[in-house]
């Protein structure tokens, strides 16, 4: 964000703290064998609690932690991503994952109008990703200097729609591009921000588009 501060989502996976089975028994002090036979965190660290809720956070350059988004309003956030003009806040609710104790999202884009103040307000169903009845379930995302959002599709074994979904500022579709895997990400790079990066399940995609990424890309 312009002012410094970072804006991202917590979704519920948790893979950072479950440390999951060991190969052997531990000793009489660690039976587990865990590096942390409390909560499988690195020796030495606090215990802490498993997650934090899976809400959307500010951080702000004072050290200030802030939640802009709850759980209730977006469940399982995911995917996050501004307008050009930082006007808007989109965010992505994914379905339900591992180490999630909630009722799991739909696969949906919300957006958010976003006060000088940074508090959010007016919030909307952006798009329901579902394409000729098939759900095409979104996870990361990028906008374009026109507010077109490019969007990271998950359609499963729905041949032909996976890959990338791209919606006006409406919500409204106006292109896909079709790769054989699911896509988890994408970014605009290059010295124009005109090529597209599109990371595919087992694979690396890139092409050039006619619009530019919006900065900072």
């Amino acid at each position: 964000h312009p002012d410094g501060s970072l804006w991202f989502t917590d979704p519920p996976y948790g893979s950072q703290l479950y440390e999951g089975a060991p190969d052997a028994a531990g000793g009489p002090v660690n039976v587990a064998g865990r590096l942390n036979p409390r909560i499988g965190q690195p020796a030495g660290f606090v215990p802490l609690k498993r997650e934090l809720p899976t809400n959307c956070y500010r951080w702000d350059p004072s050290g200030a932690l802030d939640i802009v988004v709850t759980e209730d309003q977006v469940p399982d956030p995911n995917g996050i991503c501004f307008s050009p003009d930082y006007k808007k806040l989109y965010v992505i609710s994914t379905g339900k994952g591992p180490g999630d104790t909630g009722p799991g999202g739909k696969g949906e884009i919300f957006v958010f109008d976003v006060g000088p103040d940074n508090k959010l307000s007016n919030q909307q169903l952006f798009t329901d990703c579902v394409i000729d009845g098939v759900k095409c379930g979104p996870d990361g995302m990028r906008a374009d200097v026109d507010g077109n959002l490019w969007v990271a599709s998950n359609a499963g074994r729905a041949v032909g729609y996976s890959g990338v979904t791209v919606w006006n500022p409406a919500g409204k579709l106006i292109g896909r591009i079709r790769i054989p895997e699911v896509v988890g990400n994408l970014c605009f790079g290059g010295p124009k921000r005109n090529r597209l990066f599109m990371a595919g399940s087992q694979s690396l995609y890139a092409l050039y588009t006619a619009t530019q990424g919006a900065a900072p890309g």
